[in-house]
Order: C-alpha cells, then structure tokens, then sequence
C-alpha cells in the first residue's frame, strides 16, 4: 500500500469536504473549481484533457493546442484559477474557429467527488503543462490505463514536496523542458522521460494588437519606449524610483509596464497615481485618451497582450528577477531582436537565458547597475525593434523545435479515432 497517497487522498477529501460545507463563503477560485464539470456531449475514451493551471500555461499551450485540433482531436482544456477563466473565455472562441473540437472550463478538486464528473465519461489521454501533479486524478488514469502526460515538464524546489513523488510515478510519460528537470523527474521515480526542449521558445507569433495601439504609436513614434513586462511587488516602485533620473536624461522617454498579477493591476495603478504619472490603463476606454503625446506611460492591466507589446518599445525589461527568485521569460522580447534586461533572479529560466546570453540577446543587470544600463541600452537602441515575431533573429534558431520534439512523443499515445463531425 502506498502510505503517502493514502495520507494525501485522505487529506484531500476532508479539505473537499470542509469546502463545499462553506461554499458561499469561498474565494471566487476555490468555487470555479468545485462547481467544475466536463461538457455533457464529450464521448468517453475519444478526448483528451489538457490542463493549463493559470494565464501563463494557457499562453503556453496555444503551439500543441493548434496541433491537437488541426489532426482532429476534440479536447476538454482546464485552468485552475481565476485568472486563466478568464483568459480562457477571451481566447476561447478563437481557438476553437468553426471546428467545434475545443471546450473549455475549470480544473476540478483532486478528490473522488471533485473527479467523479471527469471520469464517468474518461478522456483518452491527459496532457498537463510543466508541474501539475494531482495525485488522485493521475492515480485514477493509470488504474484504468489512460495514458498521463506532463509536457515542458519542471520540476522545482517548491513542487519536491512529500506527494509529488506519487504522482510522479503515477505518469506515462514525461516531456522534461531541460536536463535539470529530466534528471529529477527519473530520481523520483518517473518511468519515461525524455528531453523536449522548452515550448516558451516555440510560441507561435502573438497576436496582432486592437487598433487602440495605432493611436499610441503615433503619438509616440519619435519617444524612446520603455517595456516593463511581468513585474511582481516591489519591483514596479524599483522602477518608478528611478524613472526621473530617466526622464532628465531622455526627456521624450515612455513606458509601458505590465504586472505579472491581474490582482496587483489596482495597486499599481495607485502607485503610478501616487508618483504623479499621466497615464492610461489598457483596460479602460482608449478613445479617452485625446493627447497620446503627453500621455507618459500605459499600465498594461490586461491579459495575453503584453508578448506583443514587447515589439512596442525600444528597451525591454523582464521583471521577477530583482526582487523576487525565478523570473520570467526573457525568449518573448527577445524575438523582436531588441535589448533586453533581466534580474539575476532568473533560476526558472535558467535554460533560455544562457542560449541567450551566449548571443548576446540580453544581459543580466543588478539591481544598482540598473538605471545606468537602461539609459545605456536607449542611447544604442533604434527606436523600434526591427523583426517581428513572425520572423525572428536567425541567431534563436538553436532555441526552436520544442514543440515538433514534444509532438513526436506524443504522437504514438495519442486516440487512433478523430471527431470528425
């Protein structure tokens, strides 16, 4: 018998329980996710499940998405949180098009009450992104044979607690995004891994932005632009602490600044009210805004749209690495071909930045060097970057290919029958 799930099924049932005695009491999340249910109409054995817990999953997992529907699997996507809801109903209809392959909703509690709907009609094969390890839910799939999957597979200091040996073991295959990760899933026990490369490299090209922007690119299109993406606390007043020393050196200097928490947009806003800033916020009405050019910055409170915005600036920032440890992804400015700055916190992303130091696309910056450098890099920079994410710097070429390797090892665990109606 196996002691540890034993202890977490257990411990998972009695927090079950305890939560939908207080249902009406709970955060809008915890209740997504108990009132959690497949579509009625998905056929049993015929669809695969692929979970994405939050907004930066879901953004990742648009590349195999597109593959799994155009071979012609139906397939069920999951999110876990409150935010990824509600990039999934944003996104939702564009990835589906007109195939009626693609529903989507919440995550479900790893408990047999929280599972029971998902498993009376059970998927041919569950797909879940980098370290979503939910020991009944993959402990069910093996007893009945449904293949398990982890891809971008990542395993951190935090996800080695004392469960996520069991469900490790519990897995079909693991698709690891480096070494690191590879050699720590096989010590826990996985029974197949393999080497896939990170799919943060192979994003297809972001979307194009709402015409909203084409009035900031023109009031803007002489001013130097200052790209802030994926801040977290403390890091957005590192910035503003610094941004008159900027200003006085490039008076005609922008910028752009997204949080990497949708909870944290109003307290940000707050700061760049309290700093005395003119700006805008990307989710308000950008009709209202009459006079881009003495509009000093854009507060990017919205979700999915800031790999694009990227390409907007002329500097790029990647937060997370300077007042927190990991970091974010330096790869999504970097394929615009621009200057790009990052925290030494980066252990996350440990794998992208050293391809990307090697081809000097960034450079890792201290938080004291950091005003220097940046007004450094906006002295060198052309205004705008000059590829597209269409179209990358020739020298990330050694970067791509994650997705076609995870694809080849997917491909064989994949359901013989495609819907096809």
């Amino acid at each position: 018998m196996d002691f540890t799930h034993v202890s977490y099924s257990a411990l998972v049932t009695l927090a079950g329980g305890v939560a939908r005695g207080l249902r009406r009491a709970l955060p809008e999340g915890w209740r997504l996710r108990l009132e959690a249910k497949p579509p009625a109409d998905l056929p049993g054995g015929a669809w695969i499940w692929l979970h994405a817990v939050s907004v930066g999953e879901l953004l990742l997992v648009e590349g195999l998405l597109g593959r799994l529907l155009e071979t012609g699997h139906r397939v069920h996507l999951t999110t876990g949180t409150t935010a990824g809801m509600a990039l999934l109903e944003e996104r939702l209809p564009r990835w589906q098009g007109d195939s009626g392959l693609l529903t989507g909703g919440a995550f479900p509690l790893d408990d047999d009450a929280g599972l029971s709907a998902f498993l009376a009609a059970p998927p041919a094969l569950f797909i879940a992104l980098e370290t979503e390890l939910w020991p009944n839910l993959l402990r069910a799939l093996r007893l009945r044979g449904i293949p398990t999957v982890v891809v971008n597979g990542r395993l951190t200091e935090r996800s080695r607690g004392p469960f996520v040996g069991s469900a490790i073991r519990d897995l079909s295959l693991v698709v690891a995004r480096d070494e690191l990760s590879a050699d720590a899933f096989r010590s826990r026990g996985a029974q197949r891994v393999e080497w896939g490369g990170n799919l943060k490299a192979d994003l297809p090209p972001p979307a194009p932005l709402h015409e909203g922007w084409d009035g900031l690119r023109k009031g803007w299109a002489g001013d130097p632009i200052l790209v802030v993406g994926n801040t977290v606390e403390d890091e957005e007043e590192l910035i503003l602490q610094m941004w008159p020393t900027l200003v006085a050196a490039h008076p005609r200097l922008k910028l752009i600044l997204a949080p990497r928490q949708p909870r944290r947009f109003d307290e940000v806003s707050a700061l760049f009210a309290s700093k005395g800033l003119a700006f805008h916020r990307a989710s308000a009405d950008w009709s209202r805004v009459l006079d881009w050019a003495s509009t000093q910055a854009l507060l990017l409170d919205t979700l999915g749209e800031l790999p694009r915005a990227y390409g907007e600036g002329t500097v790029t920032l990647v937060g997370g690495g300077w007042r927190a440890r990991g970091g974010h992804n330096p790869l999504e400015p970097a394929r615009f071909g621009m200057p790009v700055l990052i925290g030494p916190g980066y252990t996350n992303f440990e794998d992208l930045v050293a391809p990307l130091l090697a081809c000097a696309a960034l450079e890792v910056v201290e938080e004291f060097q950091l005003g220097e450098k940046i007004s450094a890099a906006i002295d060198k920079a052309p205004l705008r970057p000059l590829p597209s994410p269409d179209h990358p710097p020739e020298y990330l070429a050694s970067l791509l290919g994650a997705l076609d390797r995870t694809w080849r090892f997917l491909e064989p665990l994949l359901p013989s029958g495609v819907v096809t109606d």
